[in-house]
């Protein structure tokens, strides 16, 4: 693509993205501002929220501050005047399915959800609720998903390790669910060997993606999912995402040495692409989410490996091709970001944020973050901004656009600060290890 075009995708980016909102809102009743999953409403990282705060302190700018009862990487969840949180108990080790109320941060209801294991420094409080405006899921590092209304009131319980087998990760499952259009669509990429990391012994534990129904919990359908990967390569946790090909619904799920796509309305395989890792390095494990574009999707290898473009193929069972890959300053753990016709990622360790063409590969700038210690947690974008939480608590804003600024800083909590920035009603939701912070004029 030429320097002229860039504007057409940049164009084609906000199109898809105003069409994804639409599409929400007619499915559910979400409101428009709402974060309704970990990715957010246009599951790339970014919100369409006009006005958040060009600066703030913890007592200006600030609706509110409230202690959590422990810590969790799980995203801050919105919906309307409902925000969903999970929680390790610091007192009991007990695993807390939490909604507070966005307006002043007090608890509404919490619910128990077992107790919590060690998951080599990491909790069982990782992955992210989900919510269609009328239900809420959680999930747990534990395999257990619990389904509420907005009241509070129990709807349906799965626990998918009694029913499938234990999910064996180095760093606990983490993975969170995707909704898509009434269906919870949650990945298992787990090692082979179930007793890897300290379980019973137990029979081979094949990886797996399986469909459940939001109002009820009963699968849909469950596929076993295919795997050449060796050692801890076999275990990812990354979330799925939907693709819309040749007008229907896929879902991409990444990692164990591939990215494949299943058809949402059964889970068959429809294509798959392998070029990550050729010589099967047995420590490629996966942590970030493919990002869906107009016209690309883009992966990024383990390890600060490669960013790959890849653009699905016409038909079922092909292969899909490389656009353009980008070798430097490239993630470990953080989810690119896709933002007003725009490609962010940033080297976590390094905490150097790049900005690039989605269309083309090339590179905008890059810039320093500063600061000190690593980024854990994934970018979020809104109001013309980039929001990057650093693991030791500190936030950082920088300006999105043409040309590379930070904005703003700010220390805000204690380590280890893990969770990704939601935005919902022209607010910003902070989680850090102990605290919940509510950002908003």
């Amino acid at each position: 693509m030429t320097a002229s075009e860039q504007p057409t995708s940049r164009r084609a980016d906000r199109r898809c993205q105003a069409l994804l909102l639409v599409g929400f809102a007619v499915a559910s009743l979400l409101h428009a501002g709402d974060w309704p999953q970990w990715r957010g409403p246009f599951l790339n990282g970014s919100a369409a929220a006009a006005t958040l705060p060009a600066t703030w302190t913890l007592t200006e700018n600030l609706r509110w501050n409230v202690p959590l009862p422990g810590p969790g990487s799980s995203t801050p969840i919105v919906c309307g005047q409902r925000l969903f949180v999970t929680a390790v108990r610091s007192a009991d080790n007990t695993l807390l399915a939490l909604c507070l109320d966005t307006r002043s941060g007090a608890v509404l209801w919490s619910q128990e959800a077992g107790a919590s294991r060690s998951a080599n420094n990491n909790t069982m409080a990782s992955p992210s609720a989900v919510t269609d405006g009328k239900l809420v899921c959680f999930t747990f590092g534990t395999a257990r998903l619990l389904c509420y209304d907005l009241e509070g009131k129990a709807v349906w319980e799965r626990d998918l390790e009694q029913e499938f087998g234990s999910n064996a990760l180095m760093f606990g499952y983490s993975s969170s669910p995707l909704l898509h259009e009434g269906t919870l669509y949650l990945p298992v990429l787990r090692n082979l060997k179930a007793d890897s990391y300290g379980a019973a012994a137990a029979p081979a534990t094949p990886s797996y993606l399986i469909a459940l129904d939001l109002a009820t919990g009963a699968t849909r359908w469950r596929v076993e999912r295919p795997c050449a990967a060796l050692g801890e390569a076999q275990e990812a946790y990354s979330t799925p995402v939907p693709l819309t090909r040749q007008g229907r619904t896929e879902i991409l799920v990444y990692g164990a040495d591939r990215l494949s796509a299943c058809a949402a309305a059964d889970g068959r395989e429809t294509w798959s692409w392998e070029g990550y890792n050729p010589e099967r390095v047995n420590h490629w494990r996966v942590v970030t989410t493919p990002v869906v574009g107009p016209d690309l999707v883009y992966v990024v290898a383990p390890k600060y490996g490669p960013l790959y473009a890849l653009r699905p193929p016409a038909q079922d069972g092909a292969a899909a091709t490389l656009v353009w890959q980008h070798q430097k300053l490239t993630p470990d753990a953080s989810t690119p970001l896709l933002y007003d016709g725009r490609l962010y990622v940033v080297h976590d360790n390094r905490r150097l944020l790049v900005c690039l063409d989605p269309a083309t590969g090339a590179v905008h700038w890059q810039g320093d973050l500063g600061g000190g210690g690593v980024i854990r947690a994934s970018l979020t974008g809104a109001a013309g901004r980039i929001f990057a939480l650093f693991e030791p608590g500190e936030v950082v804003v920088a300006k999105a656009g043409d040309a590379f600024a930070v904005l703003h800083r700010l220390q805000m909590g204690s380590y280890p600060a893990r969770s990704t920035l939601s935005v919902a009603d022209e607010a910003l939701f902070v989680r850090t290890a102990d605290r919940l912070f509510c950002v908003g004029q």
